[in-house]
């Protein structure tokens, strides 16, 4: 294996003459191109010494028999460079070329993602280096390319730049000069669709942000190319991605949660524990593992789950005597234990939580947070003597669901309850609250508590005697069968935020899950300023964090030097901290830091002195702030109808809708007929809006009095049969 300095001395070797530059670790071009400016701007005698490309290099590897011996495409382009990975393919002789994965990096080439170079070559073993091919992008060795290239050598914390000339004696000095190919990539642009005759497409596989689009081009930019209001689906992905909350993993519909958002997580689980252990919930861990014959035990329950169940068929090279399930929920993991512990109404209320995943194996387009195959959750399962009990706790669950996310995300809630059809399957009814994404005009399930009533524990015998039953020594005293509960919610809590909250520039975060909530930069800064102008301004950076956070405040000071304050802003606001406090000489001459509000980009001038007082404040302004722009948005997308033709229009506007409805199942199957695009004639179909019809989100507690429903006289605005409620409905995530 080769290391920087021996790099460096074969590039001398070879021509090099230009400074090695250190800076930063940069992941991307485009961190990369701003982390050289900042190194010339703190030199200036770097200026006058360097004029270069920026480059990418990329390791891709065709489609291959198993048996085939594994071959290897490396790529040295221009970072500007684009091509398609089919068309180079074709010309290559090679099928579905791809990139190749982590393994083939560490493996091979021993690099890593962003760390990728021409030198990493040096690595291959010799016995090995046959089986890559080398492409050298024409562009990169052109007569008209009178600039040096940049290169990283090895990590991506140092920057080389050496001539063509210099490139090619490396390569012709390690492969030899027919070792590899220079072409022209330009001419393997993406081949332009065809115009063709329209056809239903299947459900495509989920596509990650670097394989969504067939051209290769440079690294991940660090701000947004795209709208929330253009192509909302695009931008939720990148919005995830580019601010650090999530990552791709390599199984579909699986992900990594970054801390970015486990912070998140972690403050909604802190938040939420508190309340239930005020109901006297204990928290307890049961295996993730379930028994086919404990999953199938409760037909009409597991039946619901039966498609997304996923099944442990094998231990090694052998099978198992008999599959195991990973859970999808703890129903009937848990229950066979509550009959083993609940003897007596003495035992009761026994009320258990657990923080854990489930696995649920979506085959629909799996989305971060929404719908993925596992997921993080808190179930509750609880044990009572009678209805009533059951009754209160599921309510009081409930309110605390709503507070989560109207308290800490400053996203409004409607609570109410499911519909017949929508309600848990196997329970007795099902409460909800609902959320609403006003870009999509969707809506979305949020939490759900659910009073299971006593057909778990008749399934499972869980049964105490009735103690009200006479004391008879000659008759057995009677059996009761308990009521129970199950509740959850899910790190869905955070793609909710992310949509209702989130802007063109990226996360929006509510200041109290925010991770940090200030984020303190210094500016105004020169090369007119000396080192200890600097050094004065960056310490009143840091001495103003140890202030705020004495005072409970989540605050950090960006002190990079070679990154420009322009650059640290776009970063911080892609990431939404709530407060940007800018410290430059000219504030520090008047005792105060200029506040910048992410939510509203709304700047002031504060004085440093009882700046704790006035940044807490702030914060809370702004989490009030937040909260009453996403009700005003959800009151706005909320609309009251009373007749069909409305409703449709409605709901193509991007609303939900309140309606006087019948609430039988049948006439709620053909709402969801009769609203679907695809029953409205010529209309065009657009593949990015919701294509379903309406379902029933909900019949919300707080029913509409103006107009009331009049029993005996309001109608259903779907079948003409007689209303009983205001039911909420919507098309829905």
């Amino acid at each position: 294996m080769s290391d920087i300095q021996d790099i460096i001395i074969q590039l001398t070797e070879l021509g090099l003459e230009k400074p090695v530059v250190s800076h930063d670790s940069v992941e991307t071009v485009e961190l990369w191109s701003e982390a050289l400016e900042a190194c010339i701007a703190a030199e200036a005698a770097l200026e006058s010494q360097l004029d270069y490309v920026l480059t990418k290099c990329l390791i891709l590897k065709p489609k291959q028999p198993k048996s085939a011996e594994p071959i290897q495409v490396f790529i040295i382009a221009k970072a500007d460079t684009t091509f398609s990975m089919t068309n180079l393919g074709k010309d290559l002789g090679m099928k579905e070329l791809r990139f190749a994965n982590d393994d083939v990096l560490t493996t091979i080439f021993n690099t890593s993602k962003g760390n990728v170079s021409p030198f990493a070559l040096s690595n291959v073993p010799a016995d090995k280096l046959p089986s890559v091919t080398i492409i050298l992008d024409q562009s990169l060795v052109s007569e008209d390319l009178n600039k040096d290239i940049a290169f990283h050598p090895f990590k991506n914390d140092k920057t080389v730049f050496i001539s063509s000339v210099t490139l090619k004696s490396y390569l012709d000095k390690l492969v030899g000069p027919d070792g590899y190919k220079v072409i022209d990539l330009s001419k393997y642009a993406a081949s332009e669709a065809k115009p063709s005759a329209p056809v239903k497409k299947a459900p495509q596989a989920e596509q990650k942000p670097a394989q969504a689009a067939e051209e290769v081009s440079g690294g991940t930019k660090l701000g947004l190319d795209v709208k929330k209001d253009d192509d909302f689906s695009r931008w939720y992905q990148q919005v995830l991605t580019r601010s650090e909350m999530l990552d791709y993993y390599d199984i579909s519909g699986c992900y990594i949660i970054r801390p970015w958002a486990y912070h998140v997580w972690q403050t909604i689980q802190e938040y939420f524990d508190a309340k239930i252990k005020t109901m006297r919930v204990k928290n307890c861990y049961f295996p993730m593992f379930v028994s086919a014959r404990a999953l199938e035990q409760e037909k009409d329950h597991i039946e619901g789950f039966a498609p997304e169940v996923a099944w442990v068929t094998k231990a090694g090279s052998s099978d198992l005597e008999e599959p195991i399930a990973i859970r999808p929920t703890s129903e009937t993991v848990m229950y066979p234990y509550f009959s083993k512990w609940i003897r007596s109404h003495r035992d009761l209320p026994l009320r258990l939580n657990q923080w854990c995943s489930v696995v649920r194996w979506e085959f629909k387009n799996p989305q971060p947070f929404l719908r993925t195959r596992e997921f993080l959750w808190q179930e509750g399962h609880c044990a009572y003597i009678n209805k009533e009990g059951a009754d209160t706790e599921a309510r009081r669950i409930l309110t605390y669901y709503k507070a989560v996310y109207e308290y800490l995300l400053a996203v409004p809630m409607i609570d109410g309850i499911k519909s017949e059809k929508e309600k848990f399957a196997g329970g007795l009814y099902t409460t909800t609250i609902e959320g609403f994404i006003p870009s999509t005009g969707r809506g979305i399930q949020a939490g759900t508590s659910h009073n299971l009533g006593q057909s778990f524990s008749k399934m499972f015998n869980v049964v105490v005697e009735d103690p009200n039953s006479p004391s008879n020594s000659g008759n057995e005293p009677a059996k009761l069968n308990v009521w129970q509960t199950s509740w959850g919610l899910s790190t869905r809590t955070i793609g909710v935020m992310v949509m209702v909250h989130g802007d063109d520039k990226g996360l929006v975060m509510p200041p109290r899950v925010s991770e940090i909530q200030v984020i303190v930069i210094p500016t105004g800064l020169t090369v007119k300023h000396s080192a200890s102008d600097r050094q004065t301004i960056y310490k009143a950076c840091s001495d103003l964090v140890s202030r705020l956070i004495e005072a409970g405040i989540r605050a950090e000071d960006d002190l990079r030097e070679n990154y420009t304050p322009g650059f640290k802003y776009n970063h911080w606001e892609l990431k939404g901290v709530p407060i940007r406090l800018e410290i430059g000489p000219k504030d520090l001459d008047k005792n105060s830091a200029l506040s910048v509000r992410r939510d509203t980009f709304a700047k002031s001038s504060l004085s440093l002195d009882n700046i704790e007082t006035t940044i807490s404040e702030l914060l809370e302004q702004i989490q009030n702030d937040m909260f009453a722009k996403a009700t005003k948005d959800r009151d706005a997308g909320l609309k009251l109808v009373l007749d069909w033709d409305d409703f449709v229009t409605a709901l193509n506007n991007k609303c939900i809708c309140l309606i006087p409805w019948c609430n039988t199942t049948d006439c709620e199957d053909q709402i969801k007929d009769r609203s679907s695009r695809a029953e409205l004639g010529d209309e065009p179909q657009d593949e990015k809006a919701p294509s379903m019809g309406a379902k029933s989100l909900c019949i919300p507690f707080d029913q509409p009095t103006n107009p009331p429903i009049e029993q005996g006289v309001t109608k259903c605005i779907q079948c003409g049969n007689l209303a009983t409620v205001y039911g909420l409905f919507g098309r829905s995530y």
